[in-house]
């Protein structure tokens, strides 16, 4: 793993603790990219990079600056899609690894649920993040941190 990169402004704050342990303990430099300004800890592995505030602007910079074998933390379906293409390994917030062999189902279930959201649909959200999605993405960073061990 290169780098990490956090899609930061939607990343709930014990995602981003759990990345601040790890970028120290393995040594990976984890830049967050997000449109206000953030407060991280003093490490030489963690960096924060402010991007104006607009539509896609933090992922389109991610999806600049990622490379392959770089790590993306993210809840956005379609800036995963980018990263995978571009051979980053991509992950969700709550632990969910995207990979080539699912992203096209999961960005297809997902322009549907934004085409039935703009007929009226109600569709409701995500459900509210808790400690299993956060013990699932410990989990899963654990395995993608430890692969090149």
């Amino acid at each position: 793993m290169n780098n990490i990169w956090v899609d930061a402004d939607a990343c709930p704050r014990p995602v981003k603790e759990i990345l601040y342990r790890a970028a120290q303990r393995k040594q990976i430099l984890t830049t967050l990219v997000a449109n206000q300004p953030l407060r991280v800890p003093n490490s030489p592995f963690l960096k924060t990079l402010l991007v104006p505030d607009g539509f896609n602007v933090a992922d389109d910079k991610i999806a600049e600056l990622s490379h392959e074998d770089d790590l993306v933390i993210t809840a956005d379906i379609p800036l995963a899609a980018r990263v995978i293409e571009k051979g980053a390994v991509a992950l969700n917030p709550r632990g969910e690894l995207y990979t080539r062999n699912t992203i096209g189902e999961i960005l297809s279930m997902r322009n549907l649920m934004d085409e039935l959201r703009s007929s009226g649909l109600e569709t409701g959200g995500p459900s509210a993040f808790n400690t299993k999605d956060r013990e699932r993405f410990a989990n899963t960073l654990d395995q993608i941190l430890n692969r090149n061990d």
